[in-house]
C-alpha cells in the first residue's frame, strides 16, 4: 500500500525542502523511493533524515507541483528538520539502508519519534481529486495527451462536485501546469 505524504528534507544551508512523496510501509519502517535527480533525494542522503507529514490540506501537495513550496513549519523534536504546521501527524525518520537504483533508489528509514497533532476526519472527493491530478502533474512527462485528457475529465466531476475553496485554488494551480504542459506538446500546426 502507498500512502500519499508530504516529505520535509532539509538542504545545505538548513532551509526546508517540501516534496509530495507516495511511501511504503514495511516491517515497520518506512520506504521512499524519489526519483533521480532530485532535491530530495539529495537532501535525504547527505543528512540522513526527513519528517513525514500527514495533512488534509490538498494545497500543499499542489503548491509543492507548482513552485509553492513555502508552508508555516516548526522544528522536528528529534532529527534537524520541520514539521509543516498544517501537519495531522508527523513522523521523523532516520536513514537505516540504501537500495541502489540508477533511476529509482530506494531508501528505508526508521521512526525515531511520531505524533498526532489533530483528528484526520477523511478526504472528501474533491480532496481525493486533487490529490490524484497531483500525482497526474509529476508524471505529465510520461504519459500521453489523451491518457491526460481522460484523466482530467473524471477528476474534474468531483471536483465540481464536492471541492470547497482550498480544493478549488490547488485544483487550478495544478490546472495551470497541465495547460502548460499541454500546450507545450501540442502538435505543429494547430491553435
Amino acid at each position: 500500500m502507498i500512502y500519499e505524504t508530504i516529505i520535509t528534507s532539509v538542504d545545505a544551508v538548513g532551509k526546508p525542502h517540501i516534496a509530495p512523496f507516495g511511501v511504503r510501509e514495511q516491517d515497520g519502517r518506512v520506504l521512499i523511493s524519489p526519483f533521480r535527480p532530485s532535491t530530495s533525494l539529495d537532501n535525504l542522503l547527505r543528512t540522513g533524515h526527513a519528517v513525514m507529514n500527514l495533512t488534509d490540506d490538498v494545497r500543499i501537495f499542489a503548491g509543492a507541483l507548482t513552485g509553492r513550496r513555502d508552508w508555516p513549519v516548526r522544528p522536528a523534536e528529534q532529527v534537524s528538520g520541520y514539521v509543516l504546521q498544517a501537519a495531522l501527524a508527523h513522523r521523523e525518520l532516520v536513514l537505516e539502508d540504501v537500495q541502489e537504483d540508477a533511476t529509482r533508489p530506494v531508501l528505508i528509514f526508521r521512526v525515531v519519534h511520531a505524533a498526532m497533532h489533530a483528528p484526520f476526519c477523511g478526504f472528501n472527493r474533491a480532496q481525493a481529486a486533487v490529490i490524484e491530478l497531483a500525482v497526474l502533474v509529476s508524471r505529465l512527462h510520461l504519459l500521453p495527451q489523451d491518457k491526460i485528457i481522460n484523466e482530467l475529465a473524471y477528476l474534474q466531476i468531483a471536483i465540481d462536485k464536492t471541492a470547497g475553496a482550498k480544493e478549488l485554488e490547488a485544483w487550478g494551480w495544478l490546472m495551470a501546469a497541465v495547460n502548460s504542459h499541454l500546450h507545450q506538446n501540442e502538435p505543429v500546426g494547430t491553435a
